[in-house]
């Protein structure tokens, strides 16, 4: 399922800012883009846990020490080097009868090297994890809420859809009753064709094949299994956990049942019912996809 939510929030003199979303996927996937930052990692990959079990998870998170908290440090190599390279100017011009200004403090502080740029180590890096994890909660629940808004409104559908194919296979159990008159006159005939054709053919044991094949013929198991299955699939609706890969794995045997009772037909009305029952069946797979 898609979600997104994003934040910032600041603490112990570092301000940061974040963003999480997700896509569909068969499993649960999470990317971290993070600072390092001892224990952060772990902390995200537990919260989130916490609220996503499936799907294509991406997370975002940049740290800077905070504005107000940023001072000025001086390097001291940087600043010996610079003043060695200033007296070697002085010397080289005076050499040659030149006469220079005195440099300005302002005017060696902007010489390279003189500041040092490296980030300051953090005090107490346990409480700025904690800050951070603590701001994410309300994101992450924010994150939580709209995947189970979009989850309720996949629900409804799939829960329309599995209406239609329960009246579909109430459909499929009176027209296969409706055929076996037709079925029952189409062996008779059958068995008429083959003992004018096999004048000593044994009458029992063709009657035994053909029956063997009205058996075989017969979709009485696939439209029980398919009743099942509907049961099934609206106790996992009504599940408050996740249940994505169970009602995957039970959309294939909603395909299996319906291909099977196309293939034994034998009749037109009921080959267009499992026809539709496969169409049916096949958009809320998709839907499924999508459920955590």
């Amino acid at each position: 399922m898609t979600g997104f939510a994003a934040g910032q929030g600041s603490g112990a003199g570092h301000d940061w800012s974040w963003d999480i979303r997700s896509v569909n996927g068969k499993t649960f996937d999470l990317r971290l883009r993070l600072p390092e930052l001892e224990g952060l990692e772990q902390g995200l990959r537990k919260a989130v846990a916490e609220v996503a079990r499936r799907g294509n998870i991406s997370l975002s998170l940049k740290l800077a020490r905070s504005q107000g908290d940023e001072a000025m440090r001086l390097s001291g190599p940087g600043l010996e080097a610079a003043l060695a390279a200033l007296g070697q100017v002085r010397r080289a011009a005076e050499a040659q009868g030149m006469a220079l200004a005195e440099p300005t403090p302002v005017d060696i502080l902007t010489l390279r090297g003189v500041i040092d740029q490296s980030a300051p180590e953090i005090a107490d890096p346990a409480e700025l994890v904690g800050l951070i994890l603590a701001d994410l909660g309300a994101g992450l629940a924010a994150f939580a809420q709209m995947r189970a808004g979009e989850g309720a409104e996949i629900g409804a559908v799939v829960a329309a859809q599995l209406a239609r194919i329960a009246e579909l296979t109430e459909t499929a159990a009176e027209q296969a009753e409706a055929r076996r008159p037709e079925a029952a006159a189409a062996l008779n005939a059958a068995l008429a064709r083959v003992m004018e054709g096999a004048p000593g053919a044994d009458p029992a044991r063709i009657a035994q094949e053909l029956a063997m094949l009205a058996v075989k013929a017969d979709v009485t198991e696939e439209l029980d299994r398919l009743r099942a299955h509907i049961k099934a699939a609206r106790a996992l609706l009504a599940d408050d956990g996740p249940v994505g890969r169970k009602f995957e794995f039970l959309t294939q045997e909603f395909v299996r049942e319906a291909n099977t009772l196309c293939s034994k037909a034998g009749n037109a009305a009921l080959t267009a019912t499992g026809l539709e029952l496969k169409h049916v069946i096949d958009q809320m797979r998709e839907q499924i996809m999508n459920v955590e």
